[in-house]
């Protein structure tokens, strides 16, 4: 292939055959009496979608609506692994001094979550009155339509590079990120290896450690004698909610992908429940359509990498090779790149302020009465306001990216 191509979404007919086979032979489990979503994925829930895939869902009226989006495929080779034909969507917008942002996914997420904000950043006439954006989406490799690696220790600092060398790829030397779950992380990591592109980030995952007197003094002072707000209370409970009932899954994708690989890959039924109690559980009262909830299950399912090989960014990031980067390195500072947090309620886990001030030079922060960890898909209003707040004039990171401060003229296309 050449440098940079136009995509296009081409799922065979041999694969949509072998779906509607395995839904049409699935069984399912027992479920106890009152259960809710105590144990997981209610039975009910999961036979009512299963229908619905098998009977009224169109992935090729689906395939239709993600093929008008700008797509395009790159190859890209992170040192020591073999070249990747890595897919993303790249939204440029017609204001030519347009801010180029690089915005990451997570699991289970997809390359999709950015399809909200591509109308309310990138497209005509935003950059009179705010800022304007160049968007940059990628499946990230392994997920989605992007090719995925066939050597162990491709982890968090690869990913990183993957991204890096895209953006560079596109001829954005120096650009801005926007990110959440693995996205952040990944974000976090091309800030801390390529600062001098990598100029700011906004995330809407916000970790951090507790300000100590040694690493952070000040921080530190204000945490002693500020109590914690109603907020950060509850999301404290939040936090200890996940970590004791949420986090099964990240502790099987951590340690066995592989075993959990072969149920997913084996099982759409099995791989519907999996994602769908994510996605119930993680957000904030979001109505899921059932297009929706199955358009995203059925890009893991028919996924260019497979299946299984999603799951494996939770090994490597916590099983790094010595010049890796581990995942709690991305909850440590880092310098040099402005910082934007962006705080909902229903973030899985949601921590006191001054903790996630411990990340790296904060400049601006943004706290919203409604969402979850899908925050581009439950609040693209909240997500982009944030953008157009940090970057805009009078924000804090206006001006970050030199000769791109999106408000130059408007290009006529």
């Amino acid at each position: 292939m050449s440098s940079i191509e136009p995509f296009t979404v081409s799922v065979s007919a041999s694969e949509l055959e072998r779906l509607a086979t395995k839904l049409s032979t699935a069984s399912f489990p027992d479920e106890l009496e009152e259960s809710g979503w105590d144990y997981g994925s209610p039975l009910a829930d999961v036979k009512r979608l299963t229908a619905y895939w098998k009977d009224q869902f169109d992935w090729r009226k689906v395939e239709s609506k993600i093929n008008e989006l700008p797509n395009y495929r790159a190859r890209i080779q992170a040192e020591g692994f073999e070249p990747l034909d890595i897919h993303f969507v790249h939204q440029k917008s017609n204001v030519v001094g347009a801010i180029p942002l690089l915005f990451c996914h997570g699991w289970p997420g997809n390359f999709l979550e950015v399809v909200k904000l591509l109308p309310l950043l990138a497209r005509s006439g935003s950059g009179k009155s705010t800022p304007a954006f160049h968007i940059v989406a990628p499946s990230i490799p392994g997920f989605g339509f992007s090719e995925g690696t066939r050597k162990k220790g491709f982890g968090l600092a690869q990913y990183a590079e993957t991204c890096h060398k895209l953006m560079q790829k596109l001829g954005y030397e120096k650009y801005v990120t926007q990110g959440g779950d693995w996205g952040c992380m990944i974000t976090r990591t091309m800030g801390k290896l390529y600062p001098e592109s990598c100029l700011a980030s906004h995330i809407n995952m916000p970790r951090g450690m507790k300000p100590s007197f040694s690493s952070n003094p000040i921080l530190a002072i204000q945490h002693f004698l500020t109590p914690y707000s109603e907020k950060e209370k509850k999301g404290l409970g939040r936090t200890q909610w996940f970590l004791q009932e949420g986090s099964g899954y990240r502790n099987l994708q951590g340690t066995k992908p592989q075993t959990l690989g072969y149920a997913l890959a084996d099982s759409p039924v099995g791989l519907l429940a999996w994602i769908y109690e994510k996605l119930h559980d993680w957000t904030d009262d979001y109505e899921w359509t059932p297009e929706e909830v199955l358009t995203w299950v059925s890009i893991y399912w028919f996924s260019t990498a497979g299946v299984a090989a999603a799951q494996r960014i939770y090994y490597e990031a916590t099983h790094p090779t010595p010049e890796g980067v581990h995942r709690t390195m991305t909850e440590q500072y880092i310098p040099h790149v402005k910082l934007g947090l962006a705080y909902f309620p229903m973030e899985i886990t949601s921590l006191p302020r001054s903790w996630s001030r411990t990340l790296g030079p904060v400049v601006f922060e943004s706290e919203h009465d409604k969402g979850g960890h899908f925050a581009a898909t439950e609040r693209p209003d909240a997500i982009a306001d944030d953008l157009q707040k940090m970057f805009g004039k009078g924000g804090p990171a206006y001006e970050v990216v030199p000769g791109r401060s999106g408000y130059d003229f408007i290009a006529k296309l």
